[in-house]
């Protein structure tokens, strides 16, 4: 393994690019890879189960709550749309990279307009506590959502652009690889 790496970096010194590596990005990469697909399916899994439940089952669910209780069904209920809205909107923009209907630098621009809010405030333990059971596992596992897709946007936005960088060991190899080819 050891020797077919040097070859690697002899043959890249020899190439011109001597010194030169490229980093790699692996936000972009995990972007790019079957484990994003998964995650864009669990967020589009999750828009349409919340979309059934709200015109349905939760319909009913709520004309039976007390009116404490139907406040924070109703604010809970609006969080949780607004926060799939805006992940989904985050995941419809990253696929978009990855099947090439959009440059990086295009989605960087979209990307500015699609905000990742923090989480917002909450409604009180004990009224979230008699709010249907399927509404609190809808908000439950958008805000795992959430904060999985914060951390990936978080480190898109701090990540700097993958650049060639120096490579002190790929010079000396360099160095070596000339060494020995005068002889």
């Amino acid at each position: 393994m050891a020797n077919e790496r040097d070859q690697a970096m002899i043959e890249l010194s020899s190439s011109g690019d001597a010194g030169r590596t490229d980093t790699v990005s692996f936000t972009h990469r995990l972007l790019a890879s079957e484990n994003f697909m998964l995650l864009f399916r669990e967020g589009m899994s999750l828009v349409e189960a919340t979309a059934a439940y709200l015109d349905g089952e939760g319909r009913v669910d709520s004309r039976f709550l007390e009116r404490p209780v139907a406040l924070a069904y109703a604010s809970e209920s609006m969080r949780l749309t607004t926060r799939l809205m805006q992940l989904t909107s985050w995941l419809l923009l990253q696929r978009a990279v990855n099947e090439g209907e959009l440059s990086r630098d295009e989605a960087e621009r979209e990307h500015r307009r699609v905000v990742i809010a923090p989480p917002e405030a909450k409604t009180d333990s004990a009224v979230f506590a008699s709010l249907p059971e399927t509404l609190k596992s809808l908000i439950e596992r958008s805000i795992s959502l959430h904060a999985r897709i914060q951390r990936l946007d978080q480190d898109l936005k701090s990540e700097p652009e993958p650049v060639a960088a120096d490579n002190p060991v790929a010079n000396q190899l360099g160095m070596l690889a000339a060494a020995f080819k005068r002889r």
